[in-house]
């Protein structure tokens, strides 16, 4: 795993930066694979939104969070998924969307773990947007599709590692989409994604603007690196998953 160089913070705003990285691989006649990333970036889901659908048509139907393999299509991770039980205050597991709830992922981090945020309506009178943490997160962050937000706890990185949905079998994807948000700093927010033989396919940063890059092969195991700095109490000006 890359070592993660922190960065001074800058005053954090009010209003969150929503800014999406969509890398969809499509299979192209030989000799090559092609790919593009789409990106965008804006104050509300609204400006980003015809973004995140024009990647959701690129990888297709979307599949039901079953286990195996569908061999087309696409699954999606929503964060309202996650029961109160498993959020915020309390952690969540790194392989739920690969157990509970099938979608093939499993994640880890140097860190101490992972939490969802609360719901507004939740049984332990829990803040939203990780107002447990410090309670000025709740005017910093927003949720893209409400209401709840991811992050990795005591670390800016996690690793996200692919399997068939529901069993131990390492897999492949041609696809990978993220949400941040309050993306404050440039080139701090980043996507790492690695091939089936732990090579890096390249290292794609967070834009403030809409681009686009290519990249090749397919991918068995990303690494975001950010959120600018670690969740904690005393750090500010970081962004999420959203």
């Amino acid at each position: 795993m890359n070592a993660h160089r922190r960065r001074p913070l800058e005053s954090h705003r009010l209003a969150a930066t929503l800014v999406a990285v969509l890398i969809a691989g499509m299979l192209l006649p030989a000799p090559a694979l092609a790919q593009v990333i789409r990106s965008a970036a804006g104050a509300a889901p609204a400006d980003i939104q015809a973004t995140v659908d024009q990647f959701r048509t690129d990888l297709g139907t979307l599949n039901t969070n079953t286990a195996g393999s569908f061999g087309s299509g696409r699954r999606e991770i929503n964060w309202d998924g996650v029961p109160d039980s498993l959020s915020a205050p309390n952690n969540l597991p790194a392989d739920f969307f690969n157990v509970n709830s099938p979608r093939g992922v499993v994640f880890s981090t140097p860190g101490t773990g992972f939490q969802v945020s609360a719901n507004a309506a939740n049984p332990t009178s829990t803040p939203i947007e990780f107002g447990n943490i410090d309670p000025s997160y709740t005017a910093i962050f927003e949720a893209f599709s409400p209401q709840r937000l991811f992050t990795p706890l005591g670390s800016n990185i996690l690793d996200a590692t692919f399997f068939v949905a529901g069993s131990s079998t390492a897999a492949t994807v041609k696809g990978f989409g993220a949400v941040f948000t309050d993306v404050d700093l440039a080139n701090t927010t980043t996507i790492q994604l690695f091939d089936a033989s732990n090579n890096s396919l390249g290292t794609f940063v967070a834009p403030a603007v809409a681009g686009a890059e290519t990249l090749s092969s397919w991918v068995h195991r990303l690494q975001p690196t950010s959120f600018g700095e670690c969740v904690s109490p005393t750090a500010m000006g970081r962004s999420q998953p959203a």
